[in-house]
């Protein structure tokens, strides 16, 4: 039956799978049957863990469709419907006690505040977001914590083997984000969560999480210029897209936004009889001197929809008569205390270098955020700003009460800033970049080289450590482009002077031999490792300079960085 002869291994751990978590009976060798060979092909090469398994399952759905095309707006949402019927989760939904978030920029840390607050007021708490920068799991997280390997896992097949049983051509395979977020509806149904929290994967009328059609409240972050080749070229349309999560008569909150977005919100609102408030940026002083535990002027804006978006859970599920929302001068100690105790990678994050070779931790800092639209530029601009003038003023504070100054250990008083930059070809680089230059120079922050790299990671393969092989010829014309416009901006500004001129040595990179390019004030590399290896051994041969690198343009990149520099 078989052109590979099945190790005994594989076959005992495939004919005796069981789902202790589930309430179904154990799987039979005739469920299995399908994935046996592939498997044994697999083991033949290599030892393969039952989560490579899962990750080379989960590829398989990735479609190399093109996000742009025009042709699959919608893209049969009306699918969604028979898939959570297959996997039975129609009733389930319905009694789930959800809190939906859509928006441009900050519906990641939105939902992660509105987790935090709740989970602190003792709820049992379950949260779907995207994307993840390691590991799948950090998609589906159960009282702030990813999902453990093993409960991955049993749901994972449990969804898995079901789909493949009853799809047909009529009825394909969900895609990969669809799957996804319909695991997280088993998840959170099986684990018996008392709050699920949804993060709207892309725009919000046509996302895989709009299949719930009685949410408890409804969220809109920020909205921006994103993803237009979908959504559509005007704030107006692309709002109109954010509001299709309104449910009628569900209560509904959102930010401060732009005239033409916010009346468009309004309209749709009306429509379906939907309250809509915007809720107000937290007041810092209401922290009781704590601060965020996301970083960034721009996340107080979040908190606030955060609050909003508990109180009225909270009122709505009959948890508590107390109205918060127009409390502005205190907040309960369990939503400071989830505010305060908020965490999220990649945005807003900073993380020395732990695997450099030097004295210092903080020799080689990497200040991370997955910034990607142009207002987001902006938001991260003024982040690294302030976070750059708050460790200067913490450094010379330091230096002075300890005396150095006067004595002339001056060790790593000056710093220089890099930047490290990759965005996806569909965004437009040319309103990316002189954002973000334009927005740190206003705070008298500028960029002693740039540093244009491909992603580490693959598109079509899942897993934490998916890459690209070490002899792939990558294409570096996008990289190349991002250069020249990078050039041209740094040369079109005026009154810059010089600074570390140090690290302005043209080192690094053979552009013949490896396809880099290396330019006065940026260079391409073929690979992030050799961008960051570039890095640490500057770092270890300059003892004079501290090194602070801004990581930014794409949440991918983000999580390829983390991967290199955590241990």
């Amino acid at each position: 039956m078989f052109s590979t002869p099945i190790p005994f291994s594989t076959y005992q751990f495939l004919t005796t799978r069981h789902y202790p978590l589930l309430p179904s009976p154990p799987f039979t060798l005739r469920h299995n049957f399908r994935r046996l060979s592939f498997l044994a092909k697999l083991e033949a090469m290599s030892q393969v863990s039952a989560y490579d398994e899962a990750m080379e399952a989960l590829s398989s759905l990735i479609t190399k469709r093109s996000r742009a095309d025009k042709s699959n707006k919608g893209d049969r949402f009306d699918l969604l419907f028979d898939y959570v019927k297959v996997l039975e989760l129609e009733e389930p939904i319905k009694q789930m006690k959800i809190i939906h978030v859509a928006g441009t920029k900050g519906k990641g840390s939105t939902c992660t505040f509105t987790e935090s607050i709740l989970r602190n007021c003792g709820f049992h708490t379950g949260v779907f977001t995207s994307p993840h920068l390691i590991d799948v799991r950090e998609r589906f997280r159960l009282d702030g914590v990813d999902i453990c390997e093993e409960k991955f896992l049993a749901y994972f097949w449990w969804c898995w083997d079901r789909f493949k049983e009853q799809t047909s051509d009529e009825l394909p395979m969900p895609t990969y984000f669809r799957f996804l977020a319909l695991l997280a509806f088993k998840i959170f149904a099986a684990e018996q969560v008392d709050v699920a929290i949804l993060e709207v994967g892309l725009g919000g009328k046509f996302d895989a999480t709009n299949v719930v059609e009685s949410p408890i409240v409804c969220g809109i972050a920020s909205l921006g210029y994103d993803h237009m080749e979908i959504l559509g070229n005007t704030l107006g349309q692309i709002a109109g897209e954010k509001a299709g999560i309104f449910k009628r008569g569900v209560p509904a909150f959102t930010v401060p936004q732009p005239e033409e977005a916010m009346s468009v919100l309004e309209e749709k609102a009306s429509k379906l009889e939907v309250p809509l408030q915007v809720a107000a940026p937290l007041d810092p002083n209401v922290l009781s001197g704590l601060r965020l535990g996301l970083e960034g002027e721009h996340q107080y804006l979040n908190a606030g929809l955060a609050i909003a978006l508990c109180s009225t859970w909270l009122q709505r599920t009959g948890r508590v008569g107390i109205n918060y929302l127009n409390q502005t001068t205190s907040l309960p100690d369990e939503f400071i205390k989830g505010l305060a105790t908020a965490s999220l990678q990649g945005r807003a994050q900073i993380v020395p270098d732990q695997l450099v070779e030097s004295d210092n931790p903080d020799d080689l800092v990497f200040y991370l955020d997955g910034a990607h639209s142009p207002e987001s530029m902006d938001v991260c601009a003024n982040w690294f700003s302030l976070a750059i003038k708050e460790d200067r003023n913490s450094t010379s504070k330091a230096l002075h009460d300890s005396g150095k100054r006067n004595s002339g250990e001056t060790s790593r008083q000056s710093s220089t800033q890099i930047l490290l930059f990759n965005c996806m070809s569909v965004r437009d680089p040319q309103l990316l970049l002189p954002r973000l230059l334009n927005a740190c120079a206003s705070h008298g922050v500028h960029f002693n080289k740039a540093f244009f790299v491909p992603n580490t990671s693959v598109y079509y393969k899942v897993g934490t450590g998916v890459s690209l092989p070490a002899d792939a010829q990558v294409d570096l014309s996008f990289q190349l482009t991002l250069q020249k416009i990078w050039e041209s901006l740094v040369l079109g500004e005026r009154g810059r002077e010089a600074k570390n001129a140090d690290l302005t040595s043209e080192a690094g990179i053979d552009d013949t031999e490896k396809g880099g390019r290396i330019c006065e004030n940026s260079t391409v590399f073929p690979s992030l490792p050799l961008a960051i290896n570039w890095l640490r051994e500057n770092v270890r041969k300059n003892q004079s300079v501290r090194v602070q690198v801004l990581v930014t343009g794409s949440l991918h990149l983000v999580g390829d960085v983390l991967r290199l520099i955590k241990k």
